[in-house]
């Protein structure tokens, strides 16, 4: 295959400090797809920024090196070349739909603002093309999307939205930034598939950033490994994975989360009852303030929790999983029995709740958005203390000191703030703000979703360790089922707010009943030699 794009010798500096890439140099080849793998931090994203120059010119430079693009150097093109080549003959994919998506213009303005800029197309023939690109992406119904806008659209929808902006022009070149990260594994699995019949079909070359190597084993004819800025190995997908050669790519090969979860012991007690849990939201009240529509959210669910044990919650975006930790915490209205350690809380205004929270802590999917950056390490893991242990404020930096120590935290570090920290560093320090109050149970909402694996690991690492030693229970839930795996003793796989299944969490992977946990199941592990079991 003939080379599409070369990178040679490609330094990357900001503000004339250090390299933040140095002496890259990879090739993509017409037709294939190339991923190009490492944690954050490694040069990932800001290499395929590159190559369309979407770096900030005030404060990126080149001090080396060449993209070349059909043999033309883009580093030197003029601006106006620069925007011939972005989306007709480059497109990309952004990591992100939501915040790459404008939140003011329907779908059709977004893809037909392309077709227009670059192949003259207006009115009924744009909107036509339009069309024909969203069902080329597996947009159900196109025609009802194309005045949407995009906080009307569920994650998956946005990210299709994306792709057909981003094929709009048939590029020869498509560059994938963690096209699949924020996406559900059913959707994600969709999404990759569809990119692959897409490449087949219009005989396109894929550059694929992404640090879940799961995704590059399917999917991927060769993959390069960066790691803090310098590519440490390059090889076809197959050998990679075989015979990793350096220890950089060994380590990410070996970050997949243990299969299961640590062995329970004696019996334990029971810790969490729950019978008919429901929850409604409003949809449409009458002028009199009576709710006259409601959506449901959850439905009728029963499920136990023991101490020292976790269960596991799956399900895709908007099956009621987060809904069901938030109604336990009373942060949403429910109807039903809850009993914690044989208390029934249901019933208990937020007053008589108060005392209880203490013993009920979460901690969130986004770390950098649930601690406040104007409080210091120290207050954030001190505020449950004043608020539920006000009478021993004598104790209060002990106990900080000996939570920080519990997540394997500097003590010292505790006087910084949360922007100092990296993404894993701020996940522990949100679990030592739920562990400083010694609870019986924490609720994990999505907590490794946002890391790369090898932080992934050590956050279940860590996990799996505070559990062992304080008898911890947890409610963990996630979309990842193989961190999920690594955790769980039972396992809840809810669908529209219905239990699907319920049960030893080794039964079910092994042995699954339900079509829908089969087809969770197969889209997470797809990577495996599997027939019936996972």
């Amino acid at each position: 295959m003939n080379q599409l794009l070369q990178i040679s010798d490609l330094t990357i500096c900001f503000d004339q400090g250090p390299a933040a890439v140095e002496s890259l140099s990879l090739a993509v080849r017409e037709g294939e797809t190339l991923a190009l793998v490492g944690e954050s931090g490694s040069g990932k994203s800001i290499s395929a920024l590159s190559i369309l120059r979407l770096l900030d010119a005030r404060h990126a430079s080149y001090p080396s090196g060449q993209i070349r693009y059909r043999g033309e150097d883009l580093l030197t093109a003029t601006e106006k070349r620069m925007r011939q080549i972005r989306g007709r003959e480059i497109g990309m994919i952004f990591q992100e739909p939501m915040t790459s998506l404008n939140p003011l213009h329907t779908v059709e303005k977004q893809i037909g603002e392309t077709l227009e800029l670059h192949k003259g197309m207006r009115g009924p023939q744009a909107r036509q093309r339009c069309l024909e690109l969203l069902e080329l992406v597996g947009i159900q119904s196109p025609e009802t999307k194309l005045g949407a806008y995009p906080h009307q659209l569920s994650g998956g929808q946005k990210q299709r939205v994306m792709i057909a902006m981003a094929l709009a022009n048939e590029p020869d070149l498509l560059i994938a930034d963690e096209p699949t990260t924020a996406l559900d594994v059913t959707v994600q699995k969709q999404v990759l598939e569809l990119l692959r019949d897409l490449q087949k079909k219009l005989g396109m070359a894929i550059l694929l950033i992404t640090h879940d190597l799961t995704i590059v084993r399917r999917y991927a004819d060769r993959v390069a490994v960066m790691e803090h800025g310098k590519l440490v190995e390059e090889a076809d997908t197959d050998t990679l994975f075989a015979s990793p050669q350096h220890a950089y790519t060994r380590k990410l090969l070996d970050a997949e989360p243990p299969e299961a979860p640590l062995a329970l012991g004696k019996r334990a007690e029971p810790l969490l009852a729950v019978e008919r849990l429901d929850v409604r939201f409003p949809i449409r009240k009458n002028l009199l303030g009576k709710v006259k529509e409601s959506f449901h959210a959850v439905q009728s669910l029963n499920f136990q929790l023991n101490r020292g044990e976790t269960l596991g919650i799956v399900g895709e975006s908007g099956s009621g999983k987060t809904t069901i930790g938030h109604a336990l915490l009373k942060l949403t209205a429910s109807t039903g029995s809850i009993r914690l350690a044989g208390e029934e809380l249901a019933f208990m205004n937020q007053k008589e709740f108060r005392p209880w929270r203490r013993r009920v802590q979460i901690v969130f999917q986004d770390p950098f958005g649930s601690l406040s950056p104007r409080m210091s390490i120290a207050e954030i893991v001190r505020e449950g203390l004043e608020i539920h242990d006000a009478d021993n404020a004598a104790e209060h930096d002990q106990k900080v000191i000996h939570a920080l120590t519990d997540v394997g935290l500097d003590p010292e570090a505790r006087h910084r703030y949360p922007h100092e920290f990296s993404g894993g560093q701020r996940q522990r320090i949100a679990i030592a703000r739920a562990l400083v109050l010694q609870p019986d149970l924490i609720i994990l909402d999505e907590p490794t979703s946002a890391l790369d694996r090898t932080v992934q690991k050590q956050v279940i690492e860590l996990l799996r360790d505070i559990q062992t030693r304080y008898g911890l229970s947890y409610i963990f839930i996630s979309h990842d089922l193989a961190v999920v795996r690594a955790l769980s003793h039972k396992l809840l796989v809810l669908q529209h707010g219905r239990i699907v299944e319920y049960g030893a969490a080794a039964e079910i992977f092994h042995t699954p009943r339900a079509d829908y946990t089969r087809e969770l199941l197969n889209a997470a592990f797809f990577y495996q030699n599997t027939t019936t079991t996972i």
